[in-house]
């Protein structure tokens, strides 16, 4: 499956210093494949999702790169899943290699086989878990972190509506990029 490129990239760098604000110069940005790949190999998430009150539910999560989707997994009787039946809208944000990034955008839970094959070996190649694919669309695996409780494990998937790539470097600060898709 291919992957869908951001319609928009611009630079949000802004700079005060000696009572003045600088703006970087819009088109020098952080290459998106860079902010990809990154994500990528990054090891630990924050998930956020929203309760039914409004108010945010942030957690630890493992998740992977897959196919243009960024996926996590979690127990269907958990706060992640109730609130993501209710309102699919979220976050995740993580360092990645000198670069602090946030995606903003849809959660769905994945149905499609060839997806969750995909999504199952994502998972042991980057972290050892060996996850099993069950009848019902979900994983079997013999652990888990404790936030995640016992399987079943159901696997959302998040579309990138926005990402922010907020360089913490000295080569990369100035580079600070709002992605759109």
């Amino acid at each position: 499956m291919s992957e869908t490129a951001p319609t928009r990239a611009a630079n949000i760098t802004e700079t005060w210093d000696d009572n003045a604000l600088t703006r970087g110069e819009p088109t020098n940005v952080i290459p998106w494949e860079d902010v990809r790949d990154r994500v990528a190999d990054a090891g630990d998430f924050w998930a956020t999702t929203v309760r039914a009150t409004g108010a945010p539910h942030v957690r630890p999560v493992f998740a992977v790169w897959v196919d243009g989707l960024l996926v996590s997994t979690t127990n269907g009787t958990r706060a992640k899943a109730r609130n993501l039946e209710s309102n699919p809208f979220m976050s995740f944000s993580t360092r990645a290699d000198g670069i602090d990034v946030i995606i903003e955008g849809r959660a769905a839970f994945v149905t499609d086989d060839g997806l969750l094959g995909r999504i199952a070996e994502a998972y042991g190649t980057k972290y050892g878990w060996p996850l099993t694919l069950r009848d019902d669309k979900a994983y079997d695996a013999p652990f888990a972190a404790p936030a995640a409780g016992p399987p079943p494990f159901r696997p959302y998937a998040v579309t990138p509506e926005v990402v922010y790539a907020m360089g913490v470097t000295d080569e990369l600060a100035p580079k600070t990029t709002k992605y759109v898709f």
